[in-house]
């Protein structure tokens, strides 16, 4: 593991135009400030319990250099008090995610069996009222063992080692889908598998045909109530084609998967490329919205729009709307050629009226030195820059869209990097760290600057239906004096509630954040 540093530069908000931060009706409440043993630890999962109990799991880590040595679970009442916790001394290979069902805990996990010469997937369950871990194999695939079996995502695409996994949840994580790409002797094999987090089996599907042209890394799902059909969202990359260096290499595709078969659509038109698409069940519309470019390359030039057949993926409409130039004056304000790239989509809110608010982050990895004494080092930086966010109404055109322009490098943990984003009715609200009060730096811009505290502030962003921008310092950094994860909360929709976890070194809190709470004073 790489030692987290917060390397937050600085983060520039445009607001055009701006509104009072007394019409954010969004509050906060402080839990009880206790102490941790483990200094060193990331959080794999936030959940809760049907009680209304609040579980958390963290990997925790020692030894020089760090790695992993267990999990650490907490258990926090209604009130946020620590109620009970765990410690689970099983530190695990690949630790991919963790949930709460039916009164039990499971912890996913993929790890190699070395007897069996195949990877596994495998999930440890507990109920959580009396913790004693039992394990259960989900998948098992042979293979020789490789540097990376998680390669194959949405931020690090690789094909070529042998054996690569990718592991999706649906938006309600309802339902996890599983790829596995791997070699049988000379032959390649894809795999996809849909299981409930009940850890019933939905769905297995052999889609190796399919990948005699093309490489597939797969980055969204969508899947019906019943769990009987999977949507599967990514991009098809080519083996055998020549290419110009200006040529895209890929091309997007949705996928459609039941037990009988499958259906497979591709958005490929002259002069329209589109680039981090998302499907959306909506009722019983199909539809799938995302970013498309001009040109052959990752510079984005407008959201785009496809609504879909959900039974055979035929197209019956599609709308790509350019980015307006208020859209463009938020985001360099008066820069000429400037572009839009490496946006990776980040949430979607559907509104009563049933528009749709999509939220999308540029995002990119860059390689670095770090010097220890005379020791250097190379190390990847993670670069989590602009929030993009339109709406489209329900027939696809573009009401508006906005920049939230902020860049922010952290070479390790980016849970207090980022953002989070929550929708109640027709507004939106994006809560972002940041170190300083906003510096006015234009007529109609506003700069948030990082500074040098190691307690950020939260600020709170409120977009409302017409596309206006207003913001307000909702946490202090005088009243938490913990740095807070403001990208992992636990979303509670059916209170209007996120919960935040604040930790550093052995201090640890968690703060509860209500949206739609008219008076903005904490209470604790």
């Amino acid at each position: 593991m790489k030692t987290r540093k917060s390397l937050a530069l600085l983060l520039v908000l445009a607001v055009l135009p701006l509104l009072k931060a007394q019409d954010i009706p969004v509050n906060y409440s402080l839990g009880e400030n206790n102490s941790d043993r483990y200094k060193f630890s990331t959080v794999l999962s936030i959940d809760k319990a049907s009680s209304g109990e609040t579980v958390l799991v963290r990997t925790y880590y020692g030894g020089f250099p760090l790695r992993p040595k267990g999990h650490f679970i907490e258990i926090y009442d209604t009130d946020m008090t620590l109620k009970s916790d765990y410690n689970y001394k099983y530190a695990g290979t690949h630790m991919v995610d963790g949930f709460v069902k039916n009164g039990q805990l499971y912890l996913l996990e993929l790890v190699y069996d070395y007897d069996k010469e195949a990877y596994l997937y495998k999930a440890h369950q507990s109920p959580i009222d009396d913790f004693n871990f039992s394990e259960r194999v989900l998948l098992s695939v042979p293979s020789k063992e490789v540097m990376n079996p998680l390669a194959v995502s949405k931020y690090n695409r690789k094909f070529g080692n042998g054996f690569s996994t990718a592991t999706h949840f649906n938006d309600d994580k309802s339902a996890f889908a599983i790829t596995v790409h791997h070699r049988e002797g000379k032959s390649e094999k894809y795999k996809i598998f849909l299981f409930g987090t009940d850890l019933t089996q939905h769905l297995k599907y052999d889609f190796s045909d399919q990948i005699k042209e093309k490489n597939y890394a797969f980055e969204n799902i969508a899947t019906s109530k019943d769990l009987k059909t999977l949507y599967f969202m990514g991009k098809a990359f080519f083996k055998k084609r020549r290419f110009t260096a200006k040529e895209r290499k890929y091309q997007y595709e949705l996928l459609k998967i039941t037990n009988s078969g499958h259906t497979s659509q591709e958005f490929v038109e002259d002069g329209k490329y589109p680039e981090s698409l998302k499907p959306i069940l909506l009722d019983n519309k199909l539809v799938s919205v995302g970013f498309y470019a001009d040109r052959k390359d990752n510079r984005y030039n407008g959201l785009a729009y496809f609504e879909m057949n959900p039974h055979t993926l035929s197209i019956q409409s599609k709308k790509y709307n350019p980015f307006s130039k208020q859209f463009m004056d938020d985001k360099f304000g008066r820069e000429v050629d400037a572009t839009v790239k490496n946006l990776i989509f980040k949430d979607i809110h559907i509104t009563p009226k049933k528009d749709i608010v999509f939220s999308a982050e540029e995002y990119f990895v860059t390689e670095g030195e770090s010097f220890d004494g005379d020791t250097r080092r190379m190390i990847d930086r993670y670069h989590y820059n602009d929030i993009v966010v339109a709406k489209l109404n329900a027939s696809g055109d573009m009401d508006w869209a906005r920049n939230i322009n902020k860049a922010e490098v952290t070479q390790g943990d980016a849970a207090y990097a980022s953002y989070s984003a929550y929708g109640q009715g027709s507004d939106m609200y994006f809560f972002i760290n940041s170190g300083e009060n906003p510096q006015k730096i234009g007529t109609d811009r506003i700069l948030f600057k990082q500074g040098y505290s190691r307690n950020p502030n939260v600020f709170v962003i409120k977009i409302d239906a017409e596309g206006g921008l207003s913001y307000k310092k909702l946490i202090d950094d005088k009243e938490v004096r913990l740095p807070i994860m403001v990208s992992r909360p636990f979303v509670d929709k059916s209170s209007d509630n996120l919960l935040f976890y604040a930790k550093r070194g052995s201090k640890k809190q968690l703060i509860r954040v209500k949206v739609g709470a008219q008076n903005s004073s904490p209470s604790k």
